[in-house]
């Protein structure tokens, strides 16, 4: 998002009932999507991430309540605060709500300067949170994900293919002989080329949903979901020719070039398929290129 402090969230409920009210006092600052329905909470959930929701106790098709349980069931919602939305609380709501895992209640009529303050509360800790995952998930030298990041984003990309039944397919690579060009140039040297090695990956993804991760050493991954084999491949060379073409300057001057060896894996997954063995295949990929020679990609024909 371009600004830091803006933040999306999500209103389930009545339109009539909450739209109103709520738009006014947080449109300006936020962008805002209202669903009706528990229903169609959950669809939303499985396909974007909120930073806040706002849940309406009263729903047309169940229980606030019974729906704030789902959301803490679900792998894609336990962790977005949950504020609840009522015209009559009660000590036994507000304790149930608070037991279930909502973080606070808004009650109706809503009062602007009321929702704004409650509202920024949590979005603070959002944001505090955020920064705290952030440093632990990106990698200190090429500034792009870690090992960390990648197990993580690869389990809920594994889990939306499934839902629709798509392809994903991953870049395994990694740096040819890096072992000689640091005994040959340093190691800071072979630092600034890791660099330069994260940036193209980075400058290669064009999807929000494609990433690059550094997996360690001078291993790096590339995550492509709904995309085939074909696909995969026009990416993978992309890359390689641009690392290929690429000129790295030492401190002295000298113009120095690098290649890659890249493995491509590609699934259709399935909730019961197994994941380690489609990362395995990639690696297994990438061996095989090393071995024909290297800067070569090699897939499943």
């Amino acid at each position: 998002m371009s600004n830091p402090d803006q933040f999306n969230i999500l209103i389930v409920g009545e339109a009539d009932s909450n739209g109103g009210d709520l738009r006014g006092a947080l449109q300006n600052d936020h962008h805002l999507d209202f669903v009706r329905s528990g229903e169609e909470a959950v669809a939303y959930l499985y396909e974007q991430r909120p930073d806040l929701i706002l849940l309406d106790l009263c729903l047309n098709d169940m229980s606030g309540f019974d729906l704030l349980q789902k959301f803490k069931d679900m792998d894609e919602a336990r962790d977005i605060p949950v504020i609840l939305l009522t015209g009559a609380a009660s000590v036994e709501d507000e304790e149930r709500g608070l037991r279930l895992g909502a973080v606070d209640y808004l009650t109706r009529p809503f009062h602007s300067a009321i929702v704004t303050a409650r509202i920024r509360i949590q979005l603070d800790l959002v944001k505090h949170i955020r920064t705290i995952e952030r440093l632990g998930m990106i990698d200190a030298l090429t500034d792009i994900p870690n090992r960390r990041f990648f197990d993580l984003r690869i389990k809920e990309e594994w889990r939306r293919t499934c839902r629709h039944k798509s392809c994903i397919s991953m870049l395994m690579l990694d740096v040819d002989k890096f072992k000689d060009y640091n005994d040959t140039y340093g190691h800071p040297q072979g630092d600034r080329l890791l660099k330069f090695i994260g940036k193209i990956l980075m400058d290669s993804l064009h999807r929000p949903s494609d990433m690059a991760a550094r997996l360690g050493g001078e291993e790096f991954a590339v995550l492509l979901g709904d995309t085939d084999t074909v696909g995969a491949i026009k990416v993978a060379e992309a890359i390689r020719r641009k690392v290929e073409k690429g000129i790295v300057p030492t401190p002295q001057g000298d113009p120095t070039s690098i290649t890659i060896s890249i493995g491509i894996s590609t699934i259709m997954p399935t909730m019961e398929g197994d994941m380690a063995d489609f990362i395995q295949q990639a690696d297994k990929y990438l061996y095989m290129a090393k071995e024909a020679g290297r800067n070569k990609i090699v897939y499943k024909g």
